[in-house]
């Protein structure tokens, strides 16, 4: 059932009405800059409303057209349709304060507490996504164009979820009237004096917790530095440093899986190597295991939704996480970088080890946020095609000519 269809059917009509208005519009990125500035000497609670009742509508409208495009047997599964209900629910909430009057200090006040349900509702959105492609998968297999056009989507969807988070959290961080204790010097969610190593360090022993109680054991971590702007000063950017954790976490668990099960029979396993590197343009950092790598055909499979080496996780409401689970995490984890203009590279050497290089902006002002777009461009993708490929396909099975048999191999 498509996404206008399924919402035409409930009550609540003028839903569709509202996702075609409001995705028409093409969302505004910021600058890690511009969050800077706002929240450290603008703060401004009437301006981020008005802002905010615009731009979360649209930005939110925008991916639910491409929702449109998945294959009917996926948004047939049930994570999918409640997935729908959830968006659709947040964006009329949202739509309600288009007319309201920004200088009343209560509508702005249910406006944040508006932005704490929208944002509490969706805590479970990647969740409940992996589960609905995951029933797919294995009720109905996957097909190459299919997987190529759900990885895009998924790519879109997932990024326009971080966005959306980031202005929800800036908003009722700034403005909700309480500091927090803890990190009492962040504009909401942004350190503007994040300590790279510092948050390494943080991410690796949780991830050597979490290893210690699957494995009993766990590899050390030997970190070094470098900064060519000013050699004896610490590594600090301005960042999110939960993105920064995200992407830490999921590249230490990975690292110490391979290296624990490749020398499972060793008295002593081989520490996995952290360099930092800040330039003048990119803040780098480059994690080297001898975890037995991975062949060259399976790197990108690594980002690919459909594919995890791990066993399918089985859903349950303990609170700790499963050292691997629905192949989601390295994907995931790429949109964080990518979210401010950065990336994640896997290099690997198959037989010896993996690098994982996570590459972020220096500068504030480069930080610019990625942010997906619902438009005719977009719309190609998801349009099928069977043509033949232009380049050679080999083939595992020798095939004969004549009395000559040629091999793929």
């Amino acid at each position: 059932m498509k996404f206008a269809q399924f919402l035409l059917n409930g009550a609540k009509s003028n839903i569709p009405k509202q996702v075609d208005r409001f995705s028409k519009f093409s969302p505004s990125p910021l600058s890690m800059k511009q969050f800077i500035d706002f929240g450290s000497a603008n703060a401004c609670e009437k301006t981020s409303f008005v802002f905010l009742r615009q731009e979360l509508p649209v930005r939110l409208a925008n991916i639910m057209k491409e929702i449109d495009f998945l294959p009917d047997k996926l948004l047939g599964t049930p994570s999918l349709q409640l997935l729908q209900s959830w968006y659709a629910q947040s964006l009329m909430e949202l739509v309600d304060f288009l007319e309201k009057d920004p200088h009343d200090k209560n509508v702005l006040k249910k406006f944040t507490e508006a932005l704490v349900s929208v944002r509490n509702r969706h805590n479970n959105v990647v969740p409940t996504m992996a589960q609905g492609v995951l029933e797919y998968k294995e009720a109905f297999g996957v097909d190459p164009v299919t997987n190529q056009n759900v990885q895009y989507f998924l790519d879109r969807f997932y990024m326009s979820r971080i966005s959306t988070r980031m202005l929800m959290n800036q908003h009722t961080l700034i403005f909700d009237g309480s500091t927090n204790p803890a990190h009492p010097k962040h504009i909401g969610s942004i350190d503007p004096n994040c300590d790279v190593v510092e948050v390494v360090k943080d991410a690796y022993e949780t991830s050597k917790m979490l290893c210690e109680q699957y494995y009993l054991t766990s590899p050390e971590m030997e970190i070094q530095q470098v900064n060519s702007k000013m050699s004896d000063q610490p590594l600090h950017i301005v960042y999110v440093p939960s993105h920064l954790y995200h992407m830490l976490f999921e590249l230490f668990k990975n690292a110490m899986r391979a290296t624990v099960e490749t020398h499972e029979d060793s008295i002593t396993l081989p520490p996995i190597k952290v360099r930092v590197s800040l330039g003048h343009e990119d803040l780098t950092i480059k994690m080297t295991d001898r975890g037995g790598g991975v062949p060259l055909r399976k790197i990108e499979r690594l980002f690919s939704y459909m594919y995890t080496t791990a066993p399918s996780p089985v859903q349950d409401n303990a609170r700790n996480a499963p050292l691997a689970g629905f192949g989601y995490g390295l994907p995931i984890s790429r949109l964080y970088a990518k979210y401010f203009q950065g990336d994640i590279q896997l290099y690997s050497m198959e037989g010896y080890g993996t690098s994982a290089v996570i590459y972020l902006k220096a500068l504030s002002s480069e930080s610019v946020e990625r942010l997906p777009v619902f438009n005719k461009s977009a719309l190609r993708h998801y349009q099928s095609t069977t043509e033949a490929d232009d380049w050679c396909i080999p083939s595992k099975e020798p095939k004969k000519l004549g009395k000559y048999e040629l091999s793929a191999q």
